[in-house]
């Protein structure tokens, strides 16, 4: 039943899906000191876009690739032709009272040294969590040393859960390894679209146009395991796979929102800003897709 549910909901939301496009972006990196399967999964990564014939764009987390290993990963993605990007070094919230002004340039300026001399290097960022800043102060602080530092935008304008897919997933393929994932992979599949066109349509309303997307996705195991599903999907339901060098070249990535807390989706912030309602914050979260894993799981172990 759940299985029928995923499918009817592909096809309904490729109605709204047609002829849009997307670039697809991926945060973090494999950590090689704590995942002994880093290497792999990454290799899977890389070889599914590869095939794809798509260019992609990595925001790195310095924390976990600041190793000879880790390093040999994210250059792989440089060689490869992919972009490489500062995601901070330690993961911070920045949207937290905890984490200051200061700390955060710093943890920043300090990834930026590690990376820039990597194949791939290019001067854009993206906030940890989406969080852009809890105060004024902070959030314009932010934007005025990125500006100094001739960064270009990193925003998304989709969001999706897929690090909370892929908790669930990992959890689930290791009390059943024997056990079919086709249906845990349709399910991710269709989160992964009715976000999309979701967040089409928000900008649609917002902006009165559809925008060149950018779609957030992690370095993990349900991505190592799926970008080329997510690659035909996308594609089979009329969306266009850009480079992230087109989808940024879109105005609304230029855009500030006047927001606070500030961050999420660029599409998300602006419809706060004017004052589109029925906002959910934040805007994805794993607790608005459990109870759909905890039925799946439910009819999957009853197989």
């Amino acid at each position: 039943m759940i299985r029928i549910l995923f499918a009817t909901m592909l096809l309904i939301c490729s109605t709204g899906a047609a002829a849009q496009s997307l670039a697809l972006s991926f945060d973090d990196g494999f950590n090689p000191s704590t995942n002994p399967q880093a290497e792999e999964w990454n290799g899977a990564i890389l070889d599914a876009l590869a095939d794809a014939e798509v260019k992609a764009i990595f925001f790195v987390t310095g924390s976990r690739v600041n190793s000879p290993e880790g390093m040999t990963l994210v250059r792989a993605w440089g060689k490869a032709g992919h972009a490489i990007a500062n995601h901070s070094y330690a993961h911070s919230n920045f949207g937290s009272p905890n984490v200051s002004l200061r700390a955060f340039i710093e943890d920043a300026a300090r990834n930026e040294e590690l990376l820039r001399e990597k194949p791939g290097w290019t001067t854009r960022d993206r906030f940890p969590f989406l969080k852009e800043g809890d105060t004024a102060v902070k959030r314009d602080g932010f934007r005025a040393w990125l500006s100094d530092h001739d960064y270009a935008p990193g925003a998304v304008s989709i969001d999706a859960s897929d690090w909370y897919y892929n908790s669930r997933y990992l959890d689930w393929i290791a009390a059943n390894p024997n056990k079919d994932v086709s249906a845990y992979r349709d399910a991710y599949l269709t989160h992964l679209l009715d976000r999309a066109v979701y967040y089409d349509d928000l900008a649609n309303e917002t902006l009165g146009r559809s925008v060149d997307h950018v779609l957030l996705l992690h370095t993990n195991a349900i991505n190592a395991h799926f970008v080329a599903d997510i690659v035909n999907m996308f594609r089979a339901n009329g969306w266009e796979i850009i480079s992230p060098e087109e989808a940024y070249a879109d105005p609304v990535y230029q855009k500030e929102p006047d927001v606070l807390p500030a961050g999420e989706s660029i599409v998300w912030a602006l419809a706060k800003e004017r004052g589109i309602k029925g906002l959910r914050y934040p805007a994805e979260d794993g607790r608005y897709e459990k109870k759909t894993l905890d039925l799946l799981e439910a009819e999957m172990e009853s197989r």
